[in-house]
């Protein structure tokens, strides 16, 4: 099976050099000379799925653009891959890192704050024929949130921080690499995904992910959560407190994963659901049962997983289960400055 997928990366690496540099009018225009026809984008809570790319330049680019201005995409992951699921199958691109722009303007009712901000994002492109397919773009809204001085979640058990790309600075793979380390990689992360069937075994926790993790471990966990270091404080501060909240794990779904060199990675829409039947994320239990949507970036070191940056789209969890985390944490927004007016 080929392994050299310059020619999708670079059909991507062409469609954000256009992206990025074009001007609000020209958006739509762009992503439709890029995009096949029966192009299907899915997106964070509030945007979800689109299949029109008037509307996606219409409803999602172009206020994005207007609020952060002199935006620039700040890549820290880079790699392609054939889909490893079979049904789904296809040649993907996936891109990680931040848009950093000046939050001058409100944006989803976020009021701005005239600073510099950063929006976490990774994006997996099915690209075919020559064109983009089918996109899943998961951002990182509640972190946006953050920056502007809002709290949308009443408690977080992990650190909250602008997260780095990987430690080793060679997430970037704009060139062929070693198929053997991809199939390192995949069968790292399968071997994660075999362990949570343990979940319920009565396996110690920090015994089952000493499996798959290496020790000195990062969980670069979304907002609300945090980022968790070492096994011993991942299975505290989420790993333990997430198993705790939720009971009736369906199985594992994804749409699309894939390894490349020591990176790999997958999402699913949703990636599992799960019985909210315990407090999580300083919100008691709803008894709901609720889906989360999910994509996971992975390093691997060794023959164990060494990093793992995380994007949750927990707008669209909470939704499910009653709270608009979106609309509650906006609404305040607009009320303090209201009354700072005032």
């Amino acid at each position: 099976m080929n392994s050299d997928f310059t020619h999708e990366k670079q059909i991507i690496r062409n469609f954000y050099a256009r992206l990025d540099s074009a001007n609000l009018s020209e958006l739509a225009v762009v992503l439709g000379e890029y995009t096949s026809k029966d192009y299907l984008w899915r997106g964070y809570h509030p945007f979800n799925e689109i299949t029109s790319v008037r509307t996606l330049a219409d409803s999602f680019w172009q206020p994005l653009r207007c609020a952060m201005t002199s935006m620039q995409r700040r890549m820290d992951v880079f790699m392609a891959g054939h889909n490893t699921v079979a049904e789904q199958g296809g040649v993907w691109v996936v891109s990680m890192g931040h848009l950093m722009g000046l939050f001058d303007k409100p944006w989803l009712g976020i009021s701005p704050t005239g600073k510099m901000a950063m929006l976490r994002y990774c994006e997996f492109n099915r690209v075919e024929n020559g064109k983009i397919a089918e996109t899943a773009m998961f951002f990182d809204i509640p972190h946006l949130m953050m920056q502007a001085g809002l709290q949308p979640f009443p408690h977080q058990t992990a650190a909250h921080i602008v997260q780095p790309g990987p430690m080793t600075h060679d997430g970037l793979m704009f060139t062929p690499q070693d198929p053997d380390d991809g199939r390192k990689t995949m069968a790292a992360i399968n071997a994660m995904i075999s362990d949570l069937g343990t979940w319920a075994s009565g396996m110690p926790l920090e015994e089952e992910l000493a499996r798959t993790w290496n020790d000195d471990m990062i969980w670069w966990g979304p907002a609300g959560i945090g980022a968790t270091y070492t096994i011993k404080r991942y299975a505290k501060q989420h790993s333990g407190p997430f198993r705790a909240a939720f009971s009736e794990r369906s199985s594992t779904g994804h749409l699309c994963r894939l390894a490349e060199g020591n990176f790999g990675g997958f999402f699913g829409w949703p990636n599992f659901s799960a019985l909210h039947t315990g407090g999580f994320m300083g919100m008691p239990a709803s008894n709901e049962r609720g889906e989360m949507r999910v994509i996971d970036i992975y390093r691997r070191e060794d023959d164990k997983l060494a990093e793992n940056w995380v994007f949750i789209d927990l707008l669209h969890f909470w939704k499910m289960l009653g709270v608009d985390i979106l609309a509650r944490t906006t609404s305040i927004s607009m009320g303090q400055a209201t009354s700072a007016q005032g």
